[in-house]
């Protein structure tokens, strides 16, 4: 799948957030090895730490499918500015991450940045990798 592809699908999920409180609205589109897509939408809610974010959302969909190898994730938000990982998911994406797995920040255009996973979170907490 092309990268342009799978920002698309990130931008088609965001259209299902939930973000009342702060107004920003993210998709999140995550493909596995074997080509399936998982997407996700942030959730918040009014006890701000409960919510979960739309990266979060589409790995936990997709690991509780039995996937566990994922070659990327889109990111898409809802302005003019690309919408990044939080520390949070870049920690839980370092769980899955093999050192290849690419990460696309995209914003309310569709409009994208392509990182390897590594020069995002360079000093993850795991094991796995020596980090």
């Amino acid at each position: 799948m092309e990268d342009k592809q799978l920002v698309h699908l990130a931008a088609e999920a965001r259209k299902y957030a939930y973000g009342p409180y702060s107004g920003y609205r993210v998709g999140a589109a995550l493909i596995a090895e074997d080509g399936t897509v998982f997407t996700g939408c942030n959730i918040e809610n009014i006890a701000y730490p409960a919510g979960i974010c739309a990266e979060r959302v589409a790995f936990s969909k997709a690991v509780s499918e039995g996937r566990r190898k994922f070659k990327a994730i889109a990111v898409a938000g809802s302005t003019g500015e690309m919408a990044y990982p939080c520390g949070i998911c870049r920690q839980f994406i370092s769980e899955f991450a093999n050192p290849g797995f690419i990460v696309l920040c995209a914003n309310v255009n569709e409009e994208f940045e392509r990182f390897k996973f590594s020069d995002l979170l360079p000093k993850s907490f795991n094991a796995k990798f020596g980090g």
